[in-house]
């Protein structure tokens, strides 16, 4: 008899551990993607294409100078090609005013190259990345290009940041 109630508590608290408690799950959304277009919207990262560019990145918070960030060239069915970034780059907190609200960001240094007219060309970018931290999410917020605001996120829109070069 002892041996059917034990086996019947073990059953129910391992039936207690299992179940789903969805309001305690952080929602993450840190990938954005990346896109260089020149004026007239040629893909300036189809290396297959003259006057493309090849890409590096570094993190600027990283432990030594050159600090690689990981990242993907990728292509989308339409065969423009895109860089997607997911993470690797250090964080460093910018504002922290609540314990259930901050901010951090990342600082990667781009570096783009390519060859035109047998002349290299080098262009050395910076790419700042906030994100957003509450118990309930953790998502890029902001992205910075040389300075210059070019993402805000939108609830439910894809992360996806376009410069014209």
């Amino acid at each position: 008899m002892r041996n059917i109630v034990f086996g019947i508590l073990v059953v129910f608290f391992a039936f207690l551990s299992c179940r789903n408690d969805e309001d305690s799950l952080q929602k993450i959304d840190q990938i954005f993607n990346l896109y260089i277009k020149d004026g007239a919207g040629k893909d300036l990262l189809n290396t297959g294409k003259p006057g493309s560019f090849s890409y590096s990145m570094n993190d600027t918070f990283g432990n030594t100078v050159t600090a690689p960030v990981s990242s993907s060239l990728k292509m989308t069915s339409d065969s423009v090609y895109y860089i997607e970034y997911i993470a690797g780059a250090k964080r460093r907190t910018l504002d922290s005013i609540s314990p259930d609200n901050r901010t951090y960001h990342s600082k990667i240094a781009l570096e783009l190259k390519r060859t035109v007219n047998n002349v290299a060309d080098t262009i050395n970018d910076t790419l700042e990345i906030q994100y957003e931290w509450t118990p309930s999410v953790f998502q890029v917020s902001k992205v910075y290009y040389n300075h210059e605001l070019k993402f805000t996120k939108e609830p439910g829109a894809p992360n996806v940041v376009t410069v014209i070069k």
